[in-house]
């Protein structure tokens, strides 16, 4: 059956009071990518001709979170119900002919493949509508399904609507449907608020369209494809099935990790064949490890790519920009920002590397810093191939150290080191014979005298 256009409708103007925050209930992070931009990602994989999201109050933020996306914005005020709610739609879909998806903001985690089956059911057929639907032995105060062998709807109801034996039912209502346009805007215009809530509810156009002898089918998925998110507990639990997921599928792909429930992945953490990964380690956005690179424990990366065969920690910080050559090592208790180590080059022990470039097979000793601010702007350190730098020592930007170079320890430069040269910057050391004698037989006079 040929495809017809796809247009989204993402409603998103629930207060989401129980969330107590003052932002957006939909820009509450999973995987460090607020829930509204997962699913806008997905949506995006069916190349839809338009995207609408409706929103009520903070709807500003909304605004700004999705700029550049190419999805309008509309509101919702007052906030009358979900039928309400999609008719706010309307006018930003105006011109539209083909098939509409009603998603919800606070399920982010609904994948384009379960769209794609919304809508081939909905081109199958023709049904009126195509309910995703899914099955909880304890279903609580969600919307029932009655629904025939063959998926046919024979009545969707509220909890609140419903007599006890509808509540027995487990076929649960996830609230996402697929409508054609030519339909959706009539049937809508037809429902009522004649119930428990006095609100105008989405599902009614089901009845309604059944009432003019047009079925509507359901399409079933997983509890946890349309778990929603109404309180911060939700999130956490939300967050728990996702990254569960996506430690099940790093092992399936070849990475090791050693205790998998203490690794924590951002929605967009690549990693290659062969990595291991030790426990307690936490991948911020933007993170690229290659293949048979080692991250050690307790470890922080974001927005920073790992070479391939380096080694990361225990307890290092990778922050964005740090760029880790192949075979390259970042000890313990080293920071590196906005920084490019080359391959075989080593930081073992307690350093900052901020605003550098560090060349092949240097070594910097423990405790160096470059001293990359000046307090109004950041300056670029420069280290050569092959050089050496003493420990304790530190590098005042901009300065460059050349190839081969050692810098000796306890040095504070502020000069360019030349190639295979030495640079020293500390003071005259001065010895006084038996000062310490003299200085602890006096003190422990004193101290008795007292």
């Amino acid at each position: 059956m040929a495809e017809r256009p796809v247009a989204a409708i993402i409603l998103a103007a629930g207060k989401g009071t129980r969330m107590n925050s003052g932002l957006h209930k939909v820009l509450h992070p999973i995987a460090g990518r607020p829930m509204l931009l997962h699913l806008l990602a997905s949506v995006g994989e069916l190349q839809p001709q338009r995207t609408v999201a409706v929103v009520g109050a903070l709807g500003e933020q909304v605004d700004a979170a999705i700029g550049g996306s190419g999805a309008v914005v509309v509101r919702q005020e007052p906030q009358l119900g979900t039928a309400h709610a999609v008719q706010q739609a309307e006018a930003a879909l105006s011109g539209f002919d083909g098939d509409v998806l009603i998603l919800y903001g606070d399920v982010p985690l609904v994948s384009a493949a379960t769209m794609r089956r919304m809508l081939a059911a909905l081109r199958d057929g023709a049904p009126a509508a195509v309910v995703l639907g899914f099955r909880l032995a304890n279903a609580g105060a969600y919307g029932r399904i009655i629904a025939d062998a063959d998926g046919t709807i024979a009545k969707m109801v509220e909890y609140k609507d419903a007599c006890e034996a509808e509540r027995a039912v487990t076929l649960c209502n996830s609230g996402l449907m697929a409508v054609r346009s030519a339909d959706l805007w009539p049937l809508l215009a037809r429902v009522s608020n004649d119930n428990a809530a006095r609100e105008y509810y989405l599902p009614d156009i089901v009845m309604i369209a059944r009432a003019d002898g047009r079925p509507s089918r359901v399409v079933e998925t997983g509890a946890a494809e349309v778990s929603g998110v109404n309180s911060r507990a939700e999130l956490a639990e939300l967050e728990r099935a996702w990254q569960a997921g996506r430690r099940a599928q790093a092992m399936a792909d070849g990475v090791t990790l050693i205790a998998p429930e203490t690794i924590w992945f951002a929605h967009d953490t690549a990693l290659g064949r062969e990595v291991t990964v030790e426990p307690n380690v936490v991948f911020g956005p933007g993170v690229r490890v290659a293949d048979g690179a080692t991250i050690r424990a307790f470890s922080h990366l974001e927005g920073a790519s790992v070479g391939e065969g380096a080694i990361v920690g225990p307890y290092a910080r990778l922050r964005p920009g740090a760029e880790i050559g192949a075979r390259a090592h970042v000890g313990n208790f080293v920071e590196v920002k906005k920084a490019r180590l080359g391959e075989d080059a080593k930081v073992n022990h307690l350093s900052y590397i901020g605003d550098a470039e560090v060349g092949a097979r240097a070594n910097i000793g423990a405790g160096t810093i470059t001293c990359n601010y000046d307090g109004f702007a950041k300056h670029l350190t420069t280290i050569g191939e092959g050089a050496f730098i003493g420990s304790n020592s530190a590098l005042v930007a901009p300065v460059r150290i050349g190839a081969g170079a050692i810098v000796g320890a306890g040095s504070s430069i502020t000069r360019d080191v030349p190639d295979g040269a030495l640079g020293v910057a500390r003071g005259v050391q001065e010895v006084r014979e038996g000062w310490a004698s003299r200085f602890r037989s006096a003190r422990t006079r004193s101290k008795a005298a007292e």
